[in-house]
């Protein structure tokens, strides 16, 4: 069995856990806690960053982008029609950048400065108060990113085109995240709440609803699929 580090606040480690989800494969879960830098864990990942696959041969495949494409390349090939990428390059490219627009720039513009305040500097020796001013702001760039979502949604069923691809996880992971922390207001962001409603329910989803962090509840309808 696979193994995967992991963090279950972290959007590419639910990206990764979703992708092989969605295929059906089970993954043997590390919960990894990347600012305690242990040397084991730093052998496999030098950058101290998630998520990390030991993969066939306990080689590690770091970051979320490269296990995608070593999923594709080793299982997606295999699935037609169930395939999470696509054939077109264009179309490839298109589902490349909206991964990387959810789980790097959504992350930097909101998610990862509000896990790093709310939950893990009160788990970090030393680590300090929360940043109200850093929480303001991401809270301010979530709008961007539902208006956003809601802005390819509503043009059609899926991110990226007209089936479920890399992207709508990618963006699914991202989302999540903020759902546990109760950040999202969905008031204005109907075609969004839609798609990630029928993300939620897919049977992939299922683990990260069962997810709990120490010093953190989920929000009230975290795991509620009609919310």
């Amino acid at each position: 069995m696979l193994t995967l580090f992991h963090y279950p606040l972290s959007p590419a480690s639910r990206f990764a856990r979703l992708v092989f989800a969605e295929y059906g494969e089970e993954l043997s879960l590390i919960e990894e806690r990347p600012w305690q830098r242990r040397r084991e864990f730093l052998a496999l990942n030098p950058a101290g960053t998630l998520p990390v696959l030991l993969a066939e041969g306990d080689v590690p495949i770091v970051g979320a982008a490269p296990i995608a494409e070593y999923v594709d390349e080793t299982r997606g090939v295999f699935k037609r029609d169930k395939r999470l990428f696509a054939e077109d390059s264009f179309e490839r490219a298109e589902i490349r950048r909206l991964c990387d627009w959810y789980l790097v720039k959504a992350d930097d513009d909101v998610t990862r400065h509000l896990v790093r305040e709310r939950v893990l500097k009160p788990q970090m020796d030393g680590g300090g108060a929360p940043d109200s001013s850093v929480i303001r702001a991401a809270r301010a760039n979530i709008r961007q990113h539902l208006r956003y979502t809601a802005y390819l949604t509503s043009r059609q069923n899926w991110l990226a085109g007209p089936r479920m691809t890399y992207a709508d996880l990618a963006a699914a992971a991202v989302i999540s995240v903020l759902d546990y922390m109760g950040e999202i207001d969905w008031t204005d962001h109907k075609p969004a709440r839609d798609w990630y409603q029928r993300m939620k329910s897919r049977p992939c989803f299922r683990p990260l609803l069962s997810d709990r962090v120490r010093g953190l509840s989920p929000s009230s309808h975290y795991a509620d699929l009609d919310f």
